[in-house]
């Protein structure tokens, strides 16, 4: 695949959309989404997300879309060929990426983690679900656990890669309709518990005075994140698609069943919380210690609370591929490694880096060995790396790429490409050029300025 007539493409359409759909499921649609939407109003804020995701989600897809297989390259290769001083785009779109998978795939290994123990020892973790957690992080010892199974995340990953396009597609025809599967049974399951009819009443009471600008802020920021824009993936799969392809409606597709996955999860956690009492949140405590107080509060609890974590794995995984294919794509057409010499270099240095996350959560703090966040306020490793990525490099990728596609490429040129010279209709045509030009780089510039100057917690 290191030029452009030897790139294998997706063998169907279904296939390139499963992955990029997988590649946009993450862990933020299951654990972050219910949170926000429980904290910003419920009703209202499903709203004003679904309008977030159908101007700016689907306008910034589209812009990566057409990049990638203008040019058939990855994120580095296709902006230098467009125009060679926009090259460095892609290249920290690319960084962005590689930096993600480091802890991503470590998260990843703690969703098998708890499968496991909801399997085998689920009593053990429902006795105290928080010292659980922190435990598997080091706070008893080593965190020889959460390490081992980190690595056999980025295993799986790495042998899926390994098989290049045919593996992503592979893995993705199969545990994306599963993902679907099991989200849906666990929000039905969820919402037919005794006391769910407040959390459903909640999520549909629309009451627009519970929206201000963090709660719009925070539904851009989702919706922007919660698709896999800014790290230059979408440039790289679009990139393997065929000139028949058409990336209208294959925009809208990926766009919609990540949009869904996010909104059934909100109907899965949200009822299920105001059916035991216990207050939703996002993030890791809340995915792995937190849930434990619902799962077990709940009929068939010890199912369901495994088959969530299936859930996690999926996403996770699903995602994983996606981003170190990036990187992968990068090192073989930009720096001419062999694939196979590719694959491993970026494994080992992102296991290294994942080591040094997982030890920064708990281990390393009680060792001493990073600089109390009393006095100085010095972030832990593991927070600033989601810092660094969630709030400045994603956001600044995304905003640079519109730029580039609105001011530098021109929107008419992304236009001619999504529509194949024509062949597919496009009627939004002049909404999506106003939008790349003026919106889109305003709304993500909103998501930096509230990242980085006022500290919003919107990623």
């Amino acid at each position: 695949m290191s030029t452009t007539e030897n790139r294998v493409e997706f063998s169907s359409k279904l296939g390139f959309i499963l992955s990029a759909a997988g590649s946009a499921v993450g862990l933020g649609n299951i654990w972050k989404f219910p949170g926000k939407a429980y904290a910003c109003g419920g009703g209202a804020f499903l709203i004003i997300y679904l309008i977030i995701v159908a101007v700016v989600g689907t306008s910034v897809m589209m812009a990566e879309f057409t990049i990638g297989r203008k040019t058939h390259k990855g994120a580095v290769g296709a902006l230098r060929e467009l125009n060679n001083k926009f090259a460095w785009i892609g290249g920290l779109g690319v960084l962005t990426g590689f930096i993600i998978v480091c802890y991503y795939c470590q998260v990843g290994g703690w969703a098998m983690y708890y499968i496991v123990a909801y399997i085998t020892d689920v009593k053990t973790v429902w006795a105290d679900p928080m010292a659980y957690f922190l435990g598997m992080l080091g706070a008893n010892g080593f965190p020889v656990g959460a390490l081992v199974w980190g690595f056999i995340f980025m295993l799986l990953t790495a042998i899926i890669i390994s098989y290049g396009t045919a593996g992503i597609e592979k893995m993705s025809t199969i545990l994306m309709p599963i993902l679907f599967l099991v989200l849906v049974g666990l929000m039905i399951r969820s919402c037919t518990l005794p006391g769910a009819d407040e959390g459903l009443a909640y999520m549909f009471n629309v009451d627009f005075s519970t929206i201000n600008g963090t709660a719009i802020l925070t539904a851009l920021g989702q919706a922007f994140f919660s698709l896999s824009l800014g790290m230059g993936v979408m440039i790289t799969y679009a990139s393997y698609l065929s000139r028949e392809d058409n990336l209208v409606s294959n925009t809208a597709i990926v766009c919609t069943l990540d949009t869904l996955v996010a909104l059934f999860a909100g109907f899965m956690i949200i009822p299920a919380v105001f059916a035991t009492g216990i207050a939703p949140g996002m993030g890791g405590a809340f995915g792995f210690a937190t849930l434990a107080g619902v799962f077990m509060a709940i009929p068939g609890g010890q199912f369901i609370g495994m088959l969530f974590y299936f859930l996690l794995f999926f996403a996770a995984i699903t995602s994983s591929t996606s981003i170190l294919e990036g990187c992968v794509a990068f090192l073989v057409e930009e720096k001419g490694f062999e694939r196979k010499k590719a694959l491993v270099g970026c494994c080992v240095i992102m296991e290294i880096v994942g080591i040094l996350y997982v030890l920064s959560q708990v281990y390393m703090n009680l060792k001493g060995i990073w600089i109390s966040r009393e006095g100085i306020q010095f972030p832990i490793f593991g927070d600033f790396l989601e810092y660094l990525t969630d709030r400045l490099l994603l956001p600044l990728g995304a905003f640079l790429t519109t730029f580039f596609v609105g001011w530098i490429w021109g929107p008419d040129n992304s236009i001619e490409e999504a529509t194949g010279g024509g062949r597919n209709k496009f009627a939004l045509a002049p909404a999506y050029k106003f939008i790349v030009k003026f919106v889109d780089p305003i709304a993500i510039g909103a998501i930096i300025v509230a990242g980085m100057v006022f500290g919003m917690a919107i990623s």
